[in-house]
């Protein structure tokens, strides 16, 4: 019998509970002002509570991108991530689209991570006034 072709073989092992994927993990908070040290204080804490909520480590991170709206130009976020000891990890940092009306001074992050867990098993943490972006997805307490 010819082995079976890619794609069975990986739901085989999804099913099977051995697949790893590239999952996304989300998530935003409001920073306190323009100032290097209030971005680098609001990237480590959305950092730790994502990495805490989706008991992430870090040798299993793909890629983080960090971005900030306009007004937030004061510090790079990802130096947040350098200092924590995430040397390894590529980061990328940019600025969200200006949207009128869209939520100033917000920091967001999306972590690429590999893992047997499933997309519905992720949890994003949205904190401070970040949380009105996506009040379906307060699934974690309050920061």
């Amino acid at each position: 019998m010819p082995a079976p072709a890619d794609g069975e073989d990986r739901q085989a092992r999804r099913r099977a509970g051995n697949c790893v994927a590239c999952r996304g993990i989300r998530g935003a908070i409001t920073v306190d002002s323009n100032h290097g040290q209030d971005i680098l204080a609001a990237s480590r804490e959305l950092l730790e509570e994502l990495v805490a909520a989706n008991d992430v480590q870090p040798e299993d991170v793909a890629a983080v991108f960090f971005t900030t709206t306009l007004d937030l130009n004061a510090e790079y976020p990802a130096r947040a991530a350098r200092e924590m000891g995430w040397t390894d990890t590529p980061l990328l940092c940019g600025h969200e689209m200006d949207v009128p009306g869209g939520l100033a001074s917000c920091l967001r992050i999306l972590i690429l991570v590999n893992t047997e867990k499933r997309a519905d098993q992720m949890v994003h943490v949205y904190l401070k006034g970040a949380r009105v972006l996506r009040p379906d997805r307060d699934n974690h307490p309050q920061g």
